[in-house]
C-alpha cells in the first residue's frame, strides 16, 4: 500500500469506524515504530513502519472490491442474530477482514451490490452529494405516465416532508407494468417509497447498475467477482446522465 493515512490504515483492518479510529489515535492507544502519535492525518508507510493500536500490532491488508449479485432473503448487514447477511454468503476464498456492504439493497431486493474495506470508497459511492446514480429495474402493478416522469425529475416529496434528489424515471420497451428507477440516495426502501407516492406497488426489485458498473447477465445470484482498477473508476466516473 506505500504511504497511506494513518486512520484510514486502521479504519482498513476493521478496527474501528473512521470517527472512532480518530478518538483512539487523539487519545495516545496508535504508536508508529513505538512512538505515540495524535495526528489522525500522519503518513505511515506499510512497507516498513510498525502500527500498534494498544500495543498490537495492526497489518497492512490491500483493500478488495467485490461485486455481488445479491440473492433475495438476505439482509445487508455484516452481521446478525437472527438473519442470514451478504457477508455470510462469501465464499471462503474472497473473505477478508473488515469486509461490509456499500449501502444497502432491501432483504427481498435483487441485483448489484458491492462489497469492500475500503471506507473511503463506500462513502464516495454512497453521499448523495457525490451523485453516483444506482439504477433499479422494477416491476410495477400500473404503467407509468408523463407526469410521473416529471414528478421524478422535480423531486419526490414523501408524507413526513423529506424531498428526494432529482432521480429519473423511464418505461421498459415492450413490458408497460416495468420501469427504471434511477437515484443517488439510498434512503430505506427509498425506490419503493417514490413510486407508492405516485400509486403505484412494486412487486419486484433488482439493482443492475451502479454509476457506469452493470451487473454482467452471466454473474448467477450470490456470486460475486473481483473488480479491477478500471471497474471501479467506472463505478464513481463512467456514468454519464
Amino acid at each position: 500500500m506505500g504511504l497511506v493515512r494513518l486512520d484510514k490504515l486502521l479504519a482498513s483492518q476493521g478496527t474501528a469506524s473512521r470517527s472512532d479510529v480518530k478518538k483512539l489515535i487523539y487519545k495516545g492507544q496508535v504508536t508508529v515504530n513505538d512512538v505515540v502519535v495524535k495526528s489522525p492525518n500522519a503518513k505511515v508507510n506499510t512497507d516498513s513502519d510498525v502500527v500498534k493500536l494498544n500495543g498490537e500490532v495492526v497489518g497492512a491488508e490491500e483493500f478488495v472490491y467485490y461485486m455481488m449479485n445479491k440473492p433475495a432473503g438476505v439482509i445487508c448487514a455484516t452481521q446478525d442474530k437472527h438473519e442470514k447477511t451478504v457477508i455470510d454468503i462469501v465464499p471462503a476464498k474472497y473473505k477478508r477482514k473488515g469486509l461490509f456492504p456499500v449501502g444497502r439493497l432491501d432483504k427481498d431486493t435483487e441485483g448489484l451490490l458491492l462489497i469492500t474495506n475500503d471506507g473511503d470508497f463506500a462513502h464516495r459511492v454512497t453521499s448523495p452529494n457525490k451523485e453516483v446514480y444506482k439504477t433499479y429495474y422494477a416491476l410495477i402493478d400500473s404503467p407509468i405516465s408523463n407526469d410521473d416522469i416529471e414528478a421524478f425529475k422535480n423531486g419526490i416529496v414523501f408524507r413526513d416532508g423529506t424531498r428526494c434528489k432529482q432521480a429519473f424515471l423511464s418505461k421498459v420497451p415492450d413490458n408497460e407494468n416495468a420501469v427504471y428507477v434511477k437515484v443517488c440516495e439510498g434512503m430505506f426502501h427509498q425506490v419503493k417509497k417514490m413510486l407508492a407516492v405516485r400509486e403505484k406497488q412494486v412487486k419486484y426489485l433488482r439493482r443492475i447498475s451502479i454509476g457506469g458498473l452493470k451487473l454482467p447477465d452471466n454473474l448467477d445470484k450470490g456470486n460475486l467477482i473481483s473488480l479491477n482498477k478500471l471497474e471501479i473508476n467506472n463505478i464513481i466516473f463512467g456514468e454519464i446522465h
